[in-house]
């Protein structure tokens, strides 16, 4: 297998001609929202309780919801990690170099102190950007722990001196989407940049090599890679001793992974798709990073459109299966729901995103605001 994503042709159920980049970008970052959104309405339920409340499928669309529905601390920090990034790329564009982890750091700060948590003497105060002054991120929307406790320490986390050394928590995973959408960059400093961050407050190796490989996953598709090659291909970028310093994949990521594509099929042939007890007694429940990866991957891939000359109604079909099955079960639904919304904007591009699921979009001009920065210091 190559290690460079894009040195195979694209199999992909879409004929319509590639989404630009700066779709993608958007895409993938409104995809993801929309994806959180409709998972947080079901975060803590029981799939019991889900179909009790939406009928036998479980909760489908925007529409089922009495009341509109917030997206979670997975987007804020997502869009802080986009704010990182852009932060970073303004100073090399400008041809000052900067240490993109502390860039991350600095923006992971400004999210923890929107979370009503005292940001440490210790740790750097950075002047306001433009996220800052956004209002609709100063809510709290059941923040990780982790997250939460390796920002306050006040340290910043390294692989060498981790910060919550045990903790394996999804939420490096869920954040972790704008690495991939980084053009013109190698794979391994995709990962590397992806697995640095994740340290920043989780310790477990995989915690680190979840994000990367979701990461890899999303610079993969934005290359013109298909879903199941971009998956296939970060399973064997974990697999091919491309891990830096030598480090061994974390077993437990690998089984999961491995799992998942079993489970959704063969490409061209999606398997007959799991239950939701099925899916958590196969892939977990998405708690954790390897979990939340392998939920979102498998939903992905189980609901591909059987034709191959997939158009717009079909991405956006495509979509809707996808993120439903994400959400579905007795789990991390936002989390999972917008790993798999992630990554099917980045494939699909704008295009998949049903027009009436983003009417009940939380802000969606603060996530269509940080995308068009990127897309802009990124030349998209």
């Amino acid at each position: 297998m190559s290690t460079e994503p894009g040195s195979t042709p694209a199999q992909s159920p879409a004929s319509s001609p590639a989404p630009s980049h700066e779709s993608r970008i958007h895409g993938c970052l409104l995809g993801g929202a929309l994806g959180d959104s409709l998972g947080y309405a079901v975060e803590f339920d029981d799939i019991s309780v889900v179909r009790a409340r939406f009928g036998p499928a479980g909760l489908q669309d925007f529409s089922a919801l009495e009341a509109a529905s917030h997206f979670s601390d997975d987007t804020q920090m997502t869009l802080y990690t986009v704010d990182g990034l852009l932060e970073a790329l303004e100073w090399a564009n400008g041809g000052v170099g900067a240490d993109t982890n502390a860039c991350l750091w600095l923006a992971y700060l400004r999210w923890l102190g929107t979370q009503g948590v005292a940001v440490p003497p210790s740790a750097p105060v950075q002047p306001p950007r433009w996220i800052d002054t956004q209002d609709v991120l100063k809510h709290r929307r059941a923040p990780g722990n982790a997250c939460l406790s390796g920002l306050a320490t006040g340290e910043m986390g390294t692989v060498y001196r981790p910060v919550n050394s045990d903790s394996k928590g999804c939420g490096t995973v869920m954040r972790s989407a704008p690495f991939g959408l980084i053009p013109h960059i190698a794979p391994a400093s995709v990962y590397k940049l992806s697995a640095d961050a994740a340290s920043l407050t989780h310790g477990h190796p995989s915690a680190r090599q979840s994000a990367g490989a979701f990461s890899l996953v999303i610079h993969a598709l934005t290359a013109g890679q298909g879903l199941r090659e971009a998956a296939d291909y970060a399973l064997g970028y974990l697999r091919g001793g491309n891990l830096p310093n030598g480090e061994a994949p974390d077993p437990a990521l690998i089984e999961r992974m491995e799992a998942a594509l079993r489970l959704a099929g063969s490409a061209g042939t999606p398997g007959a798709q799991l239950s939701p007890e099925d899916l958590v007694r196969e892939l977990g429940e998405g708690w954790v990073a390897e979990e939340a990866l392998a939920v979102a991957l498998y939903a992905v891939l189980a609901t591909v459109p059987e034709t191959t000359a997939a158009g717009p109604e079909d991405a956006e079909a495509h979509f809707r299966a996808a993120v439903a099955l994400a959400v579905n079960h007795s789990g991390d639904s936002d989390s999972t729901g917008s790993i798999a919304g992630n990554i099917l904007g980045a494939f699909y591009g704008e295009q998949c995103l049903p027009a009436g699921w983003l009417g009940s979009l939380e802000a969606p001009e603060v996530i269509r605001g940080m995308a068009s920065r990127l897309a802009a210091v990124t030349g998209a």
